[in-house]
């Protein structure tokens, strides 16, 4: 199955190098091209990619707007949206995971963190850049109390992935520490999601944070 992308950034260099990176996977191809945020919408509505990349400054629209037309909570059948910036603010970080993004990669992050982000929000899952989620982990480590009820029912193979969410770690990773194979750790991740009514792995860490199930860092 060959992965279709539409690449939204107003800078020509920024979408021709995604494009070299994205093409030379052999699961991967770009579709399309935009270098504004009406214009991403727009093509990305006809298109129907699997994953739309989008920068967070752009002229028409930006990247959160962006998102929210096309991946927002209310949508029928939303798109898969993975933000990719230069910019780590954390309100744009927020906005953007509020907005329905299923990512957040930074620009710095380098080719494979791209790639992976890609692969990841094809398959359904979510990869943010490790700088972003530890600081967003950090945060929910200080702002929230360790000893709220733990009302759902995860087994104990789901609380250690919770944990290991809650670590930043890919599903590849969870599965290398738990010594399972990737797809059962794909299918744990995923039940766990379905337990909490969680969004995103941000969510699940917030509340693996929250009632004390986060391992000890390795």
């Amino acid at each position: 199955m060959t992965i279709r992308i539409v690449v939204a950034d107003d800078q020509d260099d920024v979408r021709g190098g995604f494009r070299f990176i994205l093409d030379a996977q052999p699961d991967m191809r770009v579709v399309g091209e935009a270098a504004d945020g009406v214009a991403a919408v727009d093509l990305a509505r006809r298109l129907r990619p699997d994953v739309v990349l989008t920068d967070v400054r752009m002229p028409g629209r930006d990247g959160v707007e962006v998102t929210r037309l096309l991946a927002g909570p209310h949508l029928p059948d939303p798109l898969r949206v993975v933000v990719v910036t230069t910019f780590d603010l954390d309100e744009y970080v927020h906005a953007a995971l509020g907005a329905g993004a299923c990512g957040f990669l930074l620009k710095r992050s380098g080719p494979a963190l791209l790639v992976e982000g890609v692969r990841a929000a094809a398959s359904g899952d979510a990869l943010l850049s490790p700088a972003i989620t530890a600081r967003l982990l950090a945060h929910f480590k200080d702002a929230a109390p360790a000893d709220e009820p733990d009302p759902h029912d995860l087994t104990e193979r789901e609380l250690q992935v919770a944990g290991l969410v809650a670590r930043g770690r890919t599903n590849a990773e969870i599965a290398a520490e738990l010594f399972i194979s990737p797809g059962t750790a794909k299918n744990h991740v995923a039940a766990v999601h379905r337990k909490l009514g969680a969004r995103n792995r941000v969510e699940i860490a917030a509340w693996a944070w929250r009632t004390g199930h986060v391992g000890p860092a390795s």
